[in-house]
């Protein structure tokens, strides 16, 4: 690589195991930490209940993984352990990287402090970086905003024209638990690929399932039930009955039974020295490798169909276990991963969140040779990996964020809500057989609170021929329309004598912000809205028309319905007309407008309107004042 611009003003900060001379180069330009927030909140880093490094260097994986993932050199035959065999490279593989470490292992876990984060911000602007990736993020209850690190931190970098992308969070399926929730930067959600491993179980050599696994090397044992260890069938090591061990059997595990979780069940079949595990689920959902046995994962329908088989027999059948194998191309993708967080926004409604979806269930990257794959001490893999296969928002992030730098080189003169348009009104929301993206394990259609406006498709953001942009003053008037004061605004923007934090006299709705999807939490009478459009395609003149998809039970009329445009950054502000057609009580409907040139380009905004027009208790009852602020973790 060329060396590095000399506007650039990071550094490598020398630490324990980290040695700046030998790890940064013209790849690795910078790397920081900073732990001085979590010492203060957790104790000294060496009471933090596991090993890590007080330096730049990463101990829990999490930070390799997602920076290879973002900006990784390409890199060819990269598997995790013969899984997932191929060439490998990051989102955008000539792009400079800087690391800023503000998370550190707390019980295996990766914690971060408001101050260290905030920290972390501020450095990373003052260095000259193009573009922030963060996986990190905070669980519901949400701190407001002006007292968040990350809202604080990508607010500045807005106003300092860099682009922020965060992970959305992993606590779904459930409803508005989303995190993340400023207009300012982006929050992705996960969703999957179509590489899949599966694996060959065969009972008494003529009974025959195929389930998903990591497994590596065949398995041979005899098949037992559970309930002859545990209370009641409960794969959970608490409801242990006896001191019976099931020493080279394979154990049948319901995780409805319970119900239990993965960990429960694999530290049970662990518990009573079980060879591996067989674990029934709704839905199959393998998400990483295994934390305590080899367990091969199979549905419902797969695992009566097993216990049935083993009611059949007096005496314990054998039960065999092929190597997992890679297959490509074979099931439909995307699909939303069931963890990732879904919508609506907890602590601003009028903005749809998330934004968008990337690939984030079982990821193939980069990953610390020191560091076990599960980074658990009862980590049951011997041999230390270069590569690693796991599932988190944290892995959809850095997807993002190298097509955002991807774009950013393209396209230097576009700010960071251009971008954002331009992923998402470009994005898609069909799989690769052309059908509705479907929700998780659900086997539903997806919807914009599942990913927002959509998978993120990064060779059609390249050129969206309309977008939507926001600067700094519109942002303002959004914190204005929370309620918020001018001296919690003022805790949020950096300084500038451009920049004014009074609030107007009349508050508007948000749902009039410039954003490129729509949403109305509280439609109860006749609403308009408007947006602003700016031609960015290359052609100077352009014709753009309007087509709608209207939620249930609500009309939409938008007017002008034909946008021309004579000159390129153009810009247009057109008006978009809701009234409610149904009886209901806060029940949202899905819809959306497209802007159609007729030569490809295709703008599309999700619109989420939810209607309440029957009288209640709740229809005006709101919150206002700070939340307490949260410590946040790694996502």
């Amino acid at each position: 690589m060329k060396p590095f611009p000399s506007t650039w003003k990071g550094k490598c900060v020398k630490g324990e195991m980290f040695n700046p001379e030998e790890a940064c180069n013209r790849k690795l330009i910078g790397a920081r930490y900073y732990i001085e927030g979590f010492e203060k909140y957790y104790g000294s880093l060496n009471n933090s209940g596991n090993p890590e490094y007080r330096s730049p260097r990463d101990f829990l994986g999490h930070g390799t993984h997602t920076a290879s993932t973002a900006v990784g050199s390409i890199v060819k035959n990269a598997s995790f352990l013969g899984l997932g065999q191929g060439i490998t490279r990051g989102g955008a593989p000539r792009a400079r990287l800087a690391v800023y470490k503000a998370c550190w292992g707390k019980d295996y876990v990766g914690q971060c402090s408001e101050a260290d984060t905030l920290a972390a911000f501020d450095d990373a602007l003052h260095d000259g970086v193009h573009v922030i990736s963060a996986s990190i993020g905070s669980t519901p209850p949400l701190p407001e905003l002006f007292a968040s690190s990350n809202a604080i931190g990508s607010f500045h970098a807005m106003q300092l024209g860099v682009s922020v992308v965060f992970s959305a969070g992993n606590d779904g399926p459930d409803p508005g638990l989303v995190s993340n929730l400023e207009p300012w930067a982006l929050s992705v959600a996960a969703s999957s690929v179509d590489r899949t491993f599966p694996t060959d179980i065969v009972v008494e050599s003529n009974f025959s399932i195929m389930g998903e696994s990591f497994i590596t090397s065949p398995i041979t044992g005899k098949l037992v039930d559970p309930v002859t260890y545990f209370s009641g069938g409960v794969c959970n090591i608490n409801f242990r009955k006896n001191s019976r061990t099931a020493t080279g059997r394979v154990m049948l595990c319901f995780s409805s039974v319970g119900p239990v979780d993965v960990g429960d069940a694999q530290e049970a079949a662990s518990g009573v020295n079980a060879s591996a595990l067989i674990l029934v689920q709704a839905v199959t959902k393998l998400i990483g490798p295994d934390l305590f046995r080899p367990t091969v994962y199979v549905d419902i329908v797969q695992g009566t169909q097993i216990k049935h088989y083993l009611s059949l027999f007096l005496r314990l059948p054998t039960v065999k276990i092929a190597p997992a194998k890679t297959i490509i191309g074979k099931s439909l993708a995307p699909g939303v991963a069931f963890f990732s967080s879904r919508g609506p926004s907890s602590l601003s409604p009028d903005i749809l969140k998330v934004d968008i979806s990337a690939p984030g269930l079982n990821i193939l990257a980069a990953w610390p040779t020191k560091t076990p794959p599960t980074i658990q001490p009862s980590d049951f893999y011997k041999q230390p990996v270069s590569w690693n296969i796991i599932s988190g928002t944290s892995m959809s992030c850095p997807h993002v964020s190298g097509i955002v730098a991807l774009l950013k080189s393209v396209n230097p003169n576009w700010s960071p809500a251009v971008i954002q348009s331009a992923l998402m009104t470009t994005a898609s929301t069909r799989d690769t057989s052309h059908d509705y993206i479907l929700n998780g394990d659900s086997m539903k259609v997806s919807d914009p609170f599942d990913i927002g406006a959509g998978h993120v498709e990064p060779l059609k953001a390249m050129d969206p021929g309309l977008v939507y942009d926001m600067k700094t003053d519109d942002y303002i008037l959004f914190l204005c329309n929370l309620g918020y004061s001018q001296k919690q605004i003022k805790a949020l923007v950096l300084p500038s004598p451009e920049t004014d934090t009074n609030c107007p006299h009349i508050m508007q709705s948000n749902a009039n912000v410039n954003y490129p999807s729509i949403a109305i939490s509280n439609l109860q009478s006749t609403m308009t809205i408007r947006r602003t459009v700016r031609n960015v395609s290359p052609s100077k003149f352009a014709v753009y028309f309007s087509s709608i998809v209207k939620p249930d039970g609500v009309e939409v009329v938008v007017w002008p319905r034909v946008l021309v445009f004579s000159w390129f950054k153009e810009e247009i502000t057109y008006y978009v007309t809701l009234i409610p057609k149904k009886m209901s009580q806060g029940r949202y409907d899905i819809g959306e407008i497209v802007w159609s040139d007729g030569f490809g380009h295709k703008v599309r905004s999700p619109m989420v309107v939810c209607v309440n027009t029957i009288a209640s208790t709740y229809n005006n009852f709101q919150l206002t004042g700070p939340t307490s602020t949260l410590t946040r973790s790694t996502i």
